[in-house]
């Protein structure tokens, strides 16, 4: 299902010159077309590496769009952990500025295509005043006439959504949404694949950090034991009990019983 957005302003049944001017360059650059978009889905794969920049993964993404698609201008946004949106990028001051409008007033058509998942596609701002009466009044002193917006979504999941800025009542055809789509979904699954990695990467590092603690304190369960004289379950609820009397960390009195910075009597008052 695609929201085809708002209908167009009366005597618009002929295509705007902008829209005329969009077909003619996608019918003369119709030799090379398939190349460049293979050109920017290798860019955009390439960016996916063990140094995920992701600002700059975004960037390039936003930038690609509006050259692949005819667009004026970009932006993308990204859900945050409480589910509002953030502008993460844009291609132009212009554009930043009428989508943190956008978000301001929580109306317009990125929103809505995050909220459903569902592009929201050839919207005339010229008619667009009944849906978005804030969004469109904005839009047109920012001197846009036509937005677009794709949701980064996977499945069930929505991750935020790219807008599409023209000057002129430029339409995206169903090859245009095909592509526009495509390389939303290639976002998608770069950052879900980023996200899906650093937490692993912090898993991993509590799982390393409970494991070096463990150890630690099983060192400092035989320490002082020895020196105390004491057996190791002994040893260990004086450990436990001088943390919790300090509200200090078990591994960090374990190792200042290691370094010999604690001794038995530090820890003979349980």
């Amino acid at each position: 299902m695609i929201d085809r957005g708002c209908p167009p302003a009366p005597g618009a049944g002929r295509p705007h010159r902008g829209a005329d001017a969009a077909a003619r360059l996608r019918r003369t650059d119709v030799d090379g077309a398939p190349r460049r978009l293979a050109e920017v889905f290798v860019e955009l794969a390439d960016t996916l590496v063990d140094d995920f920049d992701v600002v700059d993964f975004l960037q390039v993404l936003t930038e690609r769009s509006v050259e692949l698609l005819h667009a004026d201008a970009a932006g993308l946004m990204l859900a945050d952990q409480r589910g509002g949106l953030r502008l993460m990028t844009s291609t132009t001051p212009r554009a930043r500025s009428l989508e943190i409008f956008e978000v301001q007033s929580l109306e317009g058509p990125c929103l809505d295509c995050f909220a459903t998942g569902v592009p929201v596609v050839n919207v005339d701002l010229a008619t667009a005043g009944g849906r978005w009466p804030r969004f469109a009044a904005a839009a047109a002193e920012h001197g846009y006439g036509a937005a677009h917006a794709l949701p980064l979504r996977l499945r069930k999941e929505v991750i935020g959504a790219i807008n599409l800025f023209s000057d002129a009542a430029v339409r995206l055809d169903d090859e245009d949404l095909a592509v526009g789509q495509s390389m939303a979904d290639i976002a998608t699954i770069g950052l879900l694949q980023e996200r899906s990695l650093r937490e692993k990467s912090a898993l991993s590092e509590q799982l390393q950090t409970a494991l070096s603690s463990r150890v630690l304190v099983e060192q400092a369960k035989g320490v002082l034991a020895e020196r105390a004289g004491v057996g190791v379950d002994e040893a260990f609820t004086r450990l436990r009990t001088r943390a919790r009397r300090r509200g200090e960390a078990l591994s960090d009195v374990a190792a200042a019983v290691v370094r010999g910075e604690l001794d038995v009597e530090d820890l003979s008052d349980h």
